[in-house]
């Protein structure tokens, strides 16, 4: 007869394993749906500017979704809010294609910016709800006497195969605008998830994630020092990528000559390894038994390495070197590997952070910081690239970089240093023994 814990183990598993290919799914579209924006609107003649105010509100509306989205996941659970995420796509994606060639400038670009925003309230509510669910599958395997405690290794696999995920995306969104033009892809990315939310309908357990929600704004806020402080490094670490990616990078290979399929298959190849790199952190970090006193550590330094890097790319891009293309590319990658551990280890930290009884509020609150940053880097690419190029773009990312060097100074290094707020509102679990070689 199967033990019970098995079979709750075996449960827990599976979950996991669903929530995290729904996510992968939505994930595919999102990043296809960046690269038709951008690239299409670009052949367009948008200025960078103008491309980066595309982004805005899809970046603003994913702070509030986040706030919200945490606190309706712990209210209605959490396969509630990875339909309605999916939903809301789906309905961005029909408004998207709803675009007329015909309209006036001023019209076009509000349409693109509301159906961008709504889709940017899909990303981070689905964001929410399936990252939460992580701590959750977690906890409950741990209270059944099951597992190994390995929270680490899976957000990070689960947040690395994401990122690969979306890599694919932007290889996808450029093939799309060069074999099938604007509409077609997006109606063929609507149906794609049409089939992942009868998915989610059919495997997600709707109990998963209900809990007793915070009764009042300042409970909702009321976080633990430890996720504060990390949110503040957060907004930092986004808007450092962001400042380069979303505008800077691919305006200025197309500039140099490359296809929009090259452009996208850069971005992708970025992403994915990226990705992979995400997945691999727990074997390039220290480990400690408690979670935090060694991980805590290696967001220090790993922070402080990042940082060091568009310095170096700026001082090739100022003087300049010979065949500067191939160094931006090579920097870029070296970027991308250090930001990968970085943002690994936060997402980690997180989840190390938050109590399992309102886990997804702790996580909305977090990545509505994650939302902040990368609004705030957005708005600077755009800005920054047109007054002064991709040097201006890559110094500003060095400067929100030590900026998030210094916020990770101030994080905790004791499961107890969360504060008492946060302690009193939202009951911890154990925190996880992470202890494995490095």
């Amino acid at each position: 007869m199967p033990h019970p814990v098995a079979n709750d183990a075996g449960r827990a598993v599976r979950s996991y394993a669903i929530v995290t290919t729904a996510y992968w799914g939505f994930t595919l579209t999102d990043g296809a749906l960046r690269m038709l924006v951008l690239l299409h609107f670009h052949r367009l003649g948008r200025t960078p500017f103008e491309l980066a105010f595309l982004f805005l509100l899809y970046e603003a509306a994913g702070v509030l979704a986040n706030l919200v989205g945490g606190w309706l996941a712990t209210r209605f659970g959490i396969q509630r809010m990875l339909v309605v995420g999916l939903l809301l796509q789906i309905v961005g994606f029909a408004a998207l294609s709803l675009l007329d060639p015909g309209w006036t400038a001023g019209l076009s670009v509000a349409w693109v910016v509301a159906a961008q925003g709504l889709c940017g309230v899909a990303k981070d509510l689905t964001k929410t709800a399936s990252k939460s669910a992580i701590k959750l599958i977690q906890a409950q395997v741990e209270a059944a006497g099951g597992g190994h405690r390995q929270l680490f290794h899976w957000v990070a696999w689960f947040t690395g195969s994401k990122n690969a995920m979306k890599g694919v995306g932007f290889l996808l969104g450029g093939v799309l605008l060069q074999a099938l033009g604007f509409q077609p892809s997006l109606w063929a990315m609507a149906g794609l998830l049409l089939v992942v939310l009868v998915g989610v309908l059919l495997a997600v357990p709707t109990q998963l994630g209900k809990a007793k929600a915070s009764r009042s704004a300042r409970e909702l806020f009321a976080k633990s020092a430890g996720i504060n402080r990390l949110a503040a490094a957060r907004v930092a670490l986004f808007g450092a990528r962001d400042v380069w990616f979303v505008v800077g990078v691919p305006v200025y290979l197309y500039a140099e000559g490359w296809t929009f399929a090259m452009v996208g298959g850069f971005l992708a190849a970025w992403t994915i390894g990226y990705g992979l790199v995400q997945a691999l952190a727990p074997h390039l970090v220290a480990r400690s038994a408690d979670g935090l006193a060694s991980e805590v550590p290696a967001a220090r330094w790993w922070s402080l390495g990042l940082a060091s890097i568009p310095v170096g790319i700026a001082v090739a891009v100022a003087v300049p070197v010979p065949h500067l293309l191939w160094w931006v590319v090579g920097g870029l990658g070296l970027f991308g590997v250090a930001f990968a551990v970085n943002s690994s280890v936060h997402s980690y930290l997180v989840l190390a952070y938050a109590g399992s009884e309102k886990a997804a509020e702790d996580v909305g609150f977090y990545y509505a910081a994650n939302a902040l940053g990368r609004f705030f880097g957005t708005l600077l690419s755009g800005l920054l690239y047109q007054w002064g190029g991709l040097l201006y773009a890559l110094v500003g990312s060095a400067v929100l970089l030590f900026a998030c060097w210094l916020a990770t100074l101030a994080l905790p290094t004791r499961p107890n240093g969360g504060g008492a707020a946060a302690q009193a509102s939202s009951p911890r679990t154990t925190l996880p023994d992470t202890s494995v070689s490095r």
